[in-house]
């Protein structure tokens, strides 16, 4: 018989550095679902994701909306694997908000992939047409000059993937 802990687990990492790979591999494990970012913006606001500040505007909209209803399902002894970028200070203290509310325990999955690996990835995904977003590389740059890897000031239980 296995034993599970209710552990809400987020990542951070650059676009296409594989974030949405590692939360279905994590999804799979025993009473963890998983909630993916991209999804429900694709669905609540179609052609609404044209610039940085519609991603920031919609995404609060949307952390604000589900933040609840994730704490629930780690109270009812779900784990959550969340696919939404840890990728900033304010967006990783959003997420400690979620597992300190639950009670339960956390993972801080970080992708530490470099920008041409990414890069290529992206252009990968782009081509084939099969995730919610397009993104240039123009985008790719911008979205990554916010991006602040983990420090171990923010005192998370950090685990680091490298390709």
């Amino acid at each position: 018989m296995f034993s599970h802990e209710t552990t809400l687990h987020f990542l951070c990492g650059k676009i296409a550095s594989g974030k949405s790979t590692l939360s279905t591999e994590l999804g799979a494990g025993p009473s963890t679902i998983v909630v993916r970012e991209d999804h429900w913006l694709a669905r609540l606001y179609p052609g609404e994701q044209k610039t940085l500040a519609d991603y920031v505007r919609n995404s609060t909209r949307l952390r604000d909306a589900m933040a609840g209803l994730l704490v629930d399902l780690l109270r009812t002894g779900l784990s959550v694997v969340l696919d939404f970028p840890g990728n900033t200070p304010s967006q990783r203290a959003w997420m400690r908000t979620l597992f300190v509310e639950a009670g339960c325990a956390h993972r801080l999955h970080y992708l530490d992939v470099p920008d041409e690996v990414c890069k290529a990835r992206l252009h990968g995904r782009n081509t084939s047409g099969k995730h919610e977003f397009s993104v240039s590389d123009e985008d790719f740059d911008l979205f990554t000059s916010y991006f602040v890897p983990p420090s171990p000031d923010e005192a998370f239980n950090l685990l680091v993937h490298r390709q």
